[in-house]
C-alpha cells in the first residue's frame, strides 16, 4: 500500500528540497527509439502496438527504483507497485483514461489492458489506479507524427509522461521519437536516461 515517507530518510532528500518548490520542476527528455521488433511482434502476435509499448515501459520502470516515489502535493509517497495510464477514445468520440496495473507477463498485461480499455471506452468512465500505484501517464498521438511534447507543470498531476505520435519507417526499419516528462523530486537526469536505455532494451528483446 503507498504510504507517506520522510523525505530525508530517502536517496532524494536533496532533490526534495530543491525542486519540490520550484516554480517549474518537470523535466522532459526526448528520444528517437528503434521499434522494429516491436512492429514484428505486434503483426506475428497481432497485438495492439501501443499494448507493447505500454507493456515494455512497465518493463523498464520496474528496474528504476526512482520510479516508487512520488511526490503527491508537499509529501513523498512511497509506492510499492506501478501501472501505466493510456488514454482511449470512447464511444462519443472524446477521450477517457484507463490505468492497468504493471505486469511481467505479456500475455496477462494484454489480456487486462484489452478488457480495461474497452471497458472505459463502452462507459466513459475512467479507470484510475492512483491510490493504490504509482501510475506513467502516456498519450500515442497516431493521428500525426510528431517530434516529441512539453507537458505542463500543473502542481497536481506530478507523475512521468510519455508521449508519442506516428511511427516512422526509414528502410527497413522503423523509429519512434518519444518525450519522457518527469519530476525532479521523483528522479535526476541520470535515473531518467537508465530508464530510456532500459525501455529501448525491452524493445528490442521482446518476443
Amino acid at each position: 500500500m503507498p504510504k507517506e515517507v520522510d523525505p530525508k530518510n530517502t536517496t532524494r532528500a536533496a532533490a526534495y528540497a530543491l525542486w519540490m518548490k520550484a516554480p517549474n520542476p518537470m523535466v522532459t527528455f526526448f528520444k528517437t527509439f528503434d521499434i522494429t521488433n516491436l512492429i514484428k511482434v505486434s503483426r506475428k502476435r497481432n497485438m495492439k502496438l501501443n499494448m507493447l509499448m505500454d507493456y515494455c515501459i512497465g518493463k523498464a520502470a520496474v528496474q528504476v527504483k526512482e520510479f516508487y516515489l512520488l511526490p503527491v502535493g508537499d509529501k513523498l509517497i512511497q509506492y510499492d507497485r506501478l501501472a501505466v495510464n493510456t488514454i482511449v477514445k470512447n464511444k462519443t468520440g472524446e477521450v477517457s483514461s484507463c490505468d492497468v496495473f504493471q505486469e511481467d507477463d505479456l500475455e496477462k498485461y494484454n489480456m487486462n489492458y484489452l478488457k480495461y480499455t474497452r471497458q472505459v471506452a463502452q462507459t466513459c468512465r475512467d479507470r484510475d489506479l492512483s491510490n493504490d500505484s504509482m501510475v506513467i501517464g502516456t498519450s500515442a498521438i497516431i493521428d500525426t507524427e510528431i517530434d516529441g511534447a512539453v507537458g505542463m507543470n500543473s502542481g497536481i498531476f506530478n507523475n512521468p509522461f510519455i508521449i508519442w505520435g506516428r511511427y516512422r519507417k526509414r528502410w527497413m526499419k522503423y523509429y519512434l521519437p518519444v518525450s519522457f516528462q518527469f519530476h525532479h523530486t521523483q528522479m535526476d537526469g541520470a535515473h531518467a536516461g537508465v530508464f530510456l536505455e532500459h525501455l529501448q532494451n525491452e524493445i528490442c528483446s521482446l518476443k
